[in-house]
C-alpha cells in the first residue's frame, strides 16, 4: 500500500507542475499573486490607525474579480484571454508601483511593499502571457486589407478600453494609496511646537504649531510642505499657524486619499485642537486651504461655525457629480464615462461613498469666505466664480491670471500678503 502511494505521488506532482506550466496555469498563478497583495494591503497589514473592517469593499471586491478572472480564463477564446491578461497585467503593475515602489523610494521598503513588488512582477508576467497569446491567435485568413482593417479596429477598441476603463481604475487606486510619506524640513522662520491631536474617527494626526501672538490662529492645509511660505507670512503678522499631515500622509495615521474624501474631519479636529490652546481665542480661528485643501476648507466651513473665516485657493472638483458641472457640450459626454469609472474606483478602493457636491455645500457657508483662483494656472479651478455666487455669507474673490495653480503668493507676494492678511485681520481681529 505504501509503495503504491509513493508511486502515485511523483506522477501527481508532475501533473500539477504540468498544469501550472501551461498558459492558463501561469496566468492563474499571476492572478493569485495579485490577489495575495490585495489581501495583504487591506487585511493583513492595513495602514496605522485602521483595521481590516475599514477596507471591506477595497479588499473583497478586487479579490472577487480576480477570482472570477482566474475561473473564466481557460474558458475564454484566445483573443479574450490575451486582452484579459494585458488588462489585469497593466493594473497589477500600477498597483505594485503605487503600493511598493513609491514608498520604498521615499522611506525604504516595509509592510506590504514586498507583496507589492510581487504584484508588479506578476503584472509583467501577465503582459508577457497576453502578448504571447494574442500573437499566436492572430487570424491569417482573408485578404491583407481585411486583416489590416480588423487589427486597426481592435487596436482602436483597445485604446478606448485603456482610456475609459484601465486608466481611471489605475488612477483610482493610485489616488487612494499614494500620498507624501515623508515629513519635510521645517522652514517656518520662527519657533514652533511638535503637536498631535485625534480626529472624530480615532486617527492620530501629527504636525507643527506656531504659537499665536495676537490671539488668533489659522489652519494652513493640507500638509507640512506646501503651506510653509504661507505659514511664515501669517506668523510674521502675529498669527498662530497650524500645519499638519493629513490622514495617510507623513506621520499621521489613516488611509490616504488624494481627492480628500473624508478629510474635513481632519480640519474639524484641528479646530478643536486650537480651541484648547491658551494663546488662542475660540472665536478667532481661521483656515486657508490650497487645491484639495481649498475644497476641504469649503466643506468644513459649511458645517463648522467655529471656523470663523476661510480662504480657499485653487479649489476644483473632486468627484463625478462635481466634475460634470465643470464641463459642457461634447467634452461632457466624452469625459463622463472615465469620470464615472474614476469616482467608482476611488469609492471602492477607499471603501467609502463619494462626498456631497461642493455646489450643495457652499450655500451653507455663512462665515466670511475669500476665494482665490488662477484661471490660467494649469489646473481645473473654473468653478470658483460659481462657488462665489452660491456662498451664503460675506464673500470675495481674487482672480490671478498670471499665477500657476496655488502659487498666488509666488506671483504677487506683496499683494497676496496685503489681501490675505488683511482679510484675516478684518474677520478675526476687528471686533466690529
Amino acid at each position: 500500500m505504501t509503495e503504491a502511494v509513493q508511486a502515485v505521488a511523483p506522477k501527481s506532482a508532475s501533473d500539477v507542475w504540468a498544469r501550472l506550466a501551461t498558459e492558463a496555469g501561469l496566468a492563474r498563478s499571476a492572478l493569485a499573486v495579485v490577489a495575495l497583495h490585495v489581501a495583504d494591503d487591506n487585511f493583513l497589514q492595513p495602514e496605522p490607525g485602521t483595521s481590516p473592517t475599514d477596507h471591506l469593499a477595497g479588499g473583497l471586491l478586487p479579490i472577487a474579480l480576480l477570482a472570477a478572472a482566474a475561473y473564466a480564463y481557460p474558458r475564454l477564446r484566445a483573443g479574450a484571454r490575451g486582452a484579459l491578461a494585458l488588462s489585469v497585467g497593466t493594473l497589477a503593475i500600477t498597483i505594485g508601483v503605487a503600493s511598493g515602489l513609491y514608498s520604498t523610494l521615499a522611506v525604504g521598503p516595509s509592510g506590504d511593499d514586498f507583496s507589492g513588488f510581487l504584484a508588479s512582477a506578476a503584472g509583467f508576467a501577465l503582459l508577457a502571457i497576453g502578448a504571447f497569446t494574442l500573437s499566436r491567435s492572430r487570424r491569417r485568413e482573408g485578404s491583407l486589407l481585411r486583416r489590416i482593417v480588423r487589427r486597426a479596429l481592435l487596436a482602436a477598441a483597445a485604446l478606448l478600453v485603456a482610456y475609459g476603463l484601465l486608466a481611471p481604475i489605475g488612477l483610482g487606486y493610485v489616488s487612494t494609496h499614494v500620498l507624501r510619506p515623508t515629513v519635510p524640513t521645517p522652514d517656518l522662520g520662527t519657533g514652533y511646537e511638535n503637536i498631535s491631536f485625534e480626529t472624530s474617527d480615532g486617527l492620530r494626526l501629527e504636525g507643527w504649531y506656531i504659537p499665536s501672538r495676537n490671539g488668533a490662529a489659522v489652519i494652513a492645509f493640507p500638509g507640512r510642505s506646501g503651506p510653509q511660505k504661507h505659514a511664515r507670512m501669517l506668523a510674521a503678522n502675529g498669527y498662530g499657524v497650524l500645519l499638519f499631515d493629513r490622514r495617510g500622509e507623513g506621520r499621521s495615521e489613516g488611509d490616504s486619499n488624494i481627492f480628500g474624501w473624508g478629510g474635513a474631519r481632519d480640519i474639524h479636529a484641528a479646530v478643536e485642537f486650537l480651541q484648547g490652546r491658551p494663546d488662542v481665542e475660540a472665536r478667532r480661528i481661521g483656515g486657508i486651504g490650497f487645491s484639495v485643501g481649498g475644497e476641504l476648507m469649503l466643506e468644513a466651513a459649511a458645517s463648522n461655525p467655529d471656523l470663523a473665516a476661510v480662504v480657499s485657493e485653487g479649489a476644483g472638483t473632486r468627484a463625478f457629480s462635481d466634475s460634470m458641472q465643470d464641463v459642457h457640450g461634447l467634452e461632457k459626454w466624452v469625459s463622463a464615462p472615465g469620470q464615472a469609472v474614476l469616482t467608482a474606483s476611488v469609492a471602492v478602493f477607499a471603501s467609502t461613498l463619494p462626498p456631497k457636491k461642493l455646489t450643495d455645500l457652499v450655500p451653507e457657508i455663512t462665515q466670511p469666505l475669500f476665494l482665490i483662483w488662477a484661471p490660467n494656472g494649469g489646473n481645473i479651478e473654473t468653478m470658483n466664480p460659481e462657488y462665489l455666487r452660491l456662498a451664503g455669507g460675506p464673500k470675495q474673490i481674487w482672480s490671478i491670471p498670471d499665477a500657476q495653480h496655488v502659487q498666488g503668493i509666488t506671483a504677487h507676494p506683496r499683494e497676496y500678503e496685503r489681501r490675505v492678511v488683511g482679510f484675516f485681520d478684518r474677520e478675526l481681529l476687528d471686533p466690529n
